[in-house]
């Protein structure tokens, strides 16, 4: 059907802004029930315990039949791609250069190091268990990097195909269980060990996948290594610009063998965004307020994205992927554990 021509230059504006206003409505019902899902959650999370994201995927999940309706559709699709991207872009109102500085060279290298070792094995693991080589590398940047976090921007930039949403809502599903259980097994194994408080911190920074788990798991033990941990995990989410642009220049070469090369985007403005927030708040011209502020919305942004992609997600398509992904990551997250462990262990980093 061909668009309606105009006649008059009132008629065109009229009908323009009256379609716009209806685009609007139309994503603002189903970006209602996103925030909603996000309000929810986050009230029992924060009353009860339990990660917010993981909640957030169940309530959206037990909704599924919303983006199979036509009016919440558009905003579900809006809170799953734009608001997502938003959300990771604030994430660099959380980290500056110098604190980077403060932590020396050695947890900067081990946390680059291990990041591009269990990257790379989830790739290769996941071949060998005859699994797509995209969920390798999805849910290695997951569990390396910064959990749920990393899943959703890497999924952002890699290509879409029909398995694209499910393989992203099982990584977050994953790497949020795996984290939780870390943040409470993590300090117990700190303990045994006898590990000293800038020790554990690296060793807790280094391995835990989620911000939220590690200042918990943290602060658990002392304020020291509460402090450490934020910011050794705060290097790790920094890795997520590096890596983010390795899988474009990855990912852009399998779409030229395809001829669809024009489909990635060669540098997404979300990421932009995070390099442009970083520079600015090592500049110190972000105030305390308002930093506060952007990490907020940040979390909220990331939770109704996250809600959304639960949304778009049924039970029967998850139920028949199996249990291979989740020993994939599990072996990812053994890897990360030994290799840091190891390094802090044997090479006395922190002591």
């Amino acid at each position: 059907m061909k668009p309606p021509i105009f006649t008059t230059p009132e008629d065109g504006w009229f009908v323009r802004l009256t379609h716009r206003i209806g685009n609007y409505r139309s994503i603002g019902r189903g970006l209602l029930v996103c925030v909603t899902i996000a309000l929810a959650t986050t009230f029992i999370a924060d009353h009860y315990g339990g990660p917010t994201l993981l909640y957030a995927l169940l309530f959206g999940m037990s909704l599924h039949f919303l983006s199979e309706e036509g009016l919440c559709r558009e905003g579900i699709e809006f809170a799953a791609r734009t608001v997502l991207r938003l959300g990771v872009a604030l994430l660099g109102a959380r980290m500056t250069f110098e604190q980077v500085g403060e932590l020396g060279i050695g947890p900067v290298l081990t946390v680059i190091g291990s990041v591009a070792i269990v990257i790379l094995s989830g790739a290769v693991l996941a071949r060998v268990m005859g699994l797509p080589r995209d969920l390798g590398f999805l849910t290695g940047g997951a569990v390396a990097i910064c959990g749920a976090s990393a899943a959703l921007a890497l999924s952002a930039v890699m290509p879409r195909h029909e398995n694209s949403e499910r393989n992203t809502i099982l990584t977050v599903v994953g790497v949020t269980t795996l984290s939780t259980v870390a943040m409470v097994i993590y300090p117990l194994i700190a303990g045994v060990l006898e590990l000293a408080n800038t020790q554990a911190g690296i060793f807790l920074g280094g391995t835990i996948h989620d911000v939220a788990q590690v200042v918990g798991a943290g602060y658990m033990i002392s304020e020291e290594t509460g402090d450490v941990s934020t910011l050794v995990k705060l290097v790790r989410v920094a890795m997520l610009v590096p890596a983010v642009m390795v899988f474009m220049w990855l990912f852009r070469a399998s779409r030229q063998e395809e001829g669809s090369a024009a489909k990635v985007p060669m540098l997404p403005g979300f990421l932009v965004g995070f390099v442009v927030l970083v520079v600015i708040n090592s500049l110190g011209l972000i105030p305390e307020s308002v930093n506060g502020g952007m990490s907020t919305l940040s979390r909220w942004c990331l939770v109704t994205a996250i809600a959304a992609l639960g949304i778009k997600t049924s039970f029967q398509k998850l139920a028949v992927v199996g249990w291979k992904p989740v020993i994939l990551m599990t072996l990812e997250t053994f890897l990360l554990l030994a290799i840091v462990l190891g390094v802090v262990l044997f090479a006395g980093l922190g002591a």
